[in-house]
């Protein structure tokens, strides 16, 4: 993730004793490490390695930041190993009712076939700056929503400054420590990524929702993309080695990816309001969601082929609220926060200078609770959940609210919408993307029904939304009725001024139209009573956790480069020891021929040529989350030997802590990649280029 961050731990903000009797670092195998911050002495001496500045600039360079996945270079071609996951809205987005590659798998047989994924980029990290005392000063003598209207616009500045509008650069402004650090990270970007393989979906997600998050586990859940430019693959000598050996019990093991978030940082008062609002609402939603999608799926079949997707992703993101949930209902883990908590406390209050410098931003955060309990409900209903997970609805805000604020001096714009952003979301707007009408329908009616059952009829928002129609009814009126569904119309009218566009006479632009001040000033509220607060009482306890813990502590994830460390290693629970491999074999022997338990195709009329004895997937004690998905899984040489895919089912609390007895990564192992490749889909040329034998 890294090249220069060592330095901004001593970038608070003002000058902070630190405090005696330093906490050890973090425990067992833990840690999201940052690449500069990386424990190398600690892994060295623990598992005999003999890693470098070297390794880790190898490693950092082969890595790959995706849409919301993470990715390895593999060959010196551009070619990149993933999860199949993280590329099946590609594949579907690239099929239609004749052609079902999901179903079917994408195998072209040359690589004039490769066809560019809509809408996907790569990115790989070449730079990294400390911004933390611009980004704190910009706020300074600020409160409410005009401290984070100044920072956010001081982050957007930092950023423009670096890349301003060049396509081939990304530039992110990331808080570290929940707002302690801040720094800016300079991508290489590459906006042709082409679809290279991908496996049939039964093959890759083999066992659905009931094998989802637990182990053993059979699936050949890995895909090939390809990164382009100017009409050419690029040249990427910076690539990790492959590896077509299975790792052995209690090898060395290192993720390199972008792990999403995790909440490892917050306090108790934040916690139980998750606990309590926050994650009940998702469950509670999110349930009734996923049975209008199951539902929908059954309407015909290419309702049931486009939901495929819509499905997968939040039949995991349901268990991933329930993984959570259980983990903060846990009275013995949330006994342990509190302890936590209590001691870093403690420590704060035996050093008169450094309680006098942060106070008590532990009280401050309670406080901050009770006003985002009441605020929580009509902010999530209105904006930060608006329209339901309706891709139109998104179309259409982003072309409203790009018009009112490019109307403005940039000075008073919100956040995000310098020049160059604009035109950066121009380009978002004008790709092609298939669109599922019956789909956009069902979100935009469940959002309806639910803003309306949550805020109640009589609430004067609700009222503006719905007027006298049915939720279904308005649903229905604005997908049938509008053309953003057609890349051509929205880049005519991302082009307009707001008067152009209340006169388009598009229903959903219309609709946004009129309830976008609202949700605006609820958002308004939510930055001045929640979010500027937060922010204050944050990098205040940023302060005492560096004070009391130097740089012995990682950071929360933020979908950025880090490097975690484990071994190949199972698990006991209850008296039940799990291995750390299974086997090619095994998904034959667990094969039902009913879903979810079918096995694919291709499989099925390979048995007969595949080694079942070459391990499929393998376990681990690396520290993952979400957005980990694709991470290549390195050993000691720096060679790839797997891509994770998922945890165990004792990971799902990772977010907010890590058990190093039983959480566990899961990964496909590059010895079942190339046996599948070899003797499956007899795919020689990649197997040539992956330099395989």
């Amino acid at each position: 993730m890294s090249l220069r961050l060592t330095a901004a731990l001593l970038s608070l903000g003002g000058s902070i004793a630190v405090l005696s009797a330093a906490a050890s670092p973090a425990r067992a195998d833990e840690g999201m490490w940052t690449f500069d911050q990386f424990p190398i002495a600690t892994v060295n001496a623990k598992y005999g390695t003999s890693l470098d500045q070297a390794w880790l600039d190898r490693v950092r360079n082969a890595a790959v930041r995706i849409q919301g996945c993470s990715a390895s270079l593999v060959s010196d071609e551009g070619l990149v190993l993933t999860n199949h996951h993280c590329i099946v809205s590609c594949v579907q987005d690239l099929s239609d009712a004749q052609n079902d590659y999901v179903k079917n798998g994408w195998m072209p047989a040359t690589r004039e076939e490769e066809k560019q994924c809509p809408g996907q980029t790569a990115e790989i990290l070449t730079e990294i700056t400390d911004v933390t005392d611009r980004v704190k000063g910009a706020g300074a003598g600020l409160e409410g929503a005009a401290f984070v209207q100044a920072r956010g616009n001081e982050i957007t500045k930092i950023q423009d400054e670096v890349c301003g509008d060049d396509r081939k650069l990304t530039c992110q402004v990331i808080s570290f420590y929940r707002g302690g650090q801040y720094k800016l990270y300079k991508f290489r970007k590459y906006e042709d990524v082409r679809l290279v393989f991908a496996p049939e979906f039964q093959a890759a997600f083999f066992g659905g929702d009931p094998d989802n998050f637990n182990f053993p586990r059979y699936a050949l859940d890995a895909g090939f993309l390809r990164i382009y430019e100017d009409g050419k693959p690029v040249a990427t000598p910076n690539h990790l080695t492959w590896n077509a050996n299975a790792p052995k019990e209690g090898d060395v093991t290192f993720v390199a990816g972008n792990p999403g978030s995790t909440s490892r940082l917050l306090t108790v008062s934040q916690l139980e309001r998750l606990r309590d609002q926050q994650l009940p609402i998702s469950l509670i939603q999110g349930s009734e969601l996923r049975g209008r999608i199951q539902e929908y799926a059954t309407t015909s079949d290419e309702a049931k082929r486009v939901s495929v997707d819509p499905l997968f992703g939040l039949e995991n993101s349901f268990k991933v609220w329930y993984g959570q949930q259980g983990a903060l209902t846990d009275a013995a883990f949330m006994a342990k926060k509190r302890e936590e908590e209590a001691e870093l406390r403690a420590r704060v209050a035996a050093d008169p200078a450094v309680a006098a410098q942060i106070g008590d931003p532990w009280g401050e955060l309670e406080k901050v609770q009770t006003a985002a309990r009441d605020l929580f409900l009509p902010y999530r209903q209105l904006e930060s959940s608006a329209g339901g997970g309706s891709t139109l609805y998104n179309y259409a805000r982003a072309i409203v609210r790009t018009a009112k604020e490019r109307a403005k001096p940039q000075a008073e714009r919100r956040a995000g919408y310098t020049d160059a952003a604009i035109a950066q979301m121009g380009r978002r707007l004008a790709e092609s993307t298939p669109i599922d009408g019956g789909l956009e329908e069902l979100y935009l009616t469940h959002w309806l029904l639910k803003t309306r059952e949550y805020l109640t009829v009589d609430n004067a928002d609700v009222k503006a939304l719905l007027g006298k129609d049915a939720p279904a009814y308005i649903a229905d009126r604005l997908v049938t009725g509008t053309k953003l569904a057609d890349a051509a119309e929205r880049a005519r009218l991302f082009a307009m001024t707001p008067e152009q566009l209340a006169a388009s006479g598009d229903p959903m632009i219309a609709f946004v139209l009129a309830n976008d001040d609202a949700a605006q000033a609820i958002r308004t509220q939510w930055d001045a009573a929640v979010n500027a607060p937060t922010s204050r009482a944050a990098e205040k306890i940023a302060q005492a956790r560096f004070a009391a813990y130097g740089t012995s502590q990682y950071p929360d994830a933020t979908f950025s480069l880090r490097l975690s460390y484990g071994a190949v290693e199972g698990w006991t629970y209850r008296g039940v020891t799990v291995p750390p491999f299974t086997y090619m074999g095994g998904l034959y022997e667990r094969a039902t021929g009913a879903e979810p338990f079918n096995a694919a195709q291709k499989f099925i009329e390979a048995e007969g040529r595949i080694n079942k004895d070459v391990v499929y997937d393998f376990v681990s004690t690396n520290d993952i989350i979400g957005g980990n998905s694709g991470s290549p899984v390195i050993n000691a040489n720096g060679e790839v030997i797997g891509a994770a895919f998922d945890g165990n089912i004792h990971s799902l609390g990772g977010s907010f802590g890590y058990d190093g007895t039983l959480n566990r990564t899961v990964t496909v192992s590059t010895a079942a990649i190339t046996e599948a490749l070899r003797n499956v889909y007899q795919q020689p040329r990649l197997l040539e280029e992956l330099g395989v034998r």
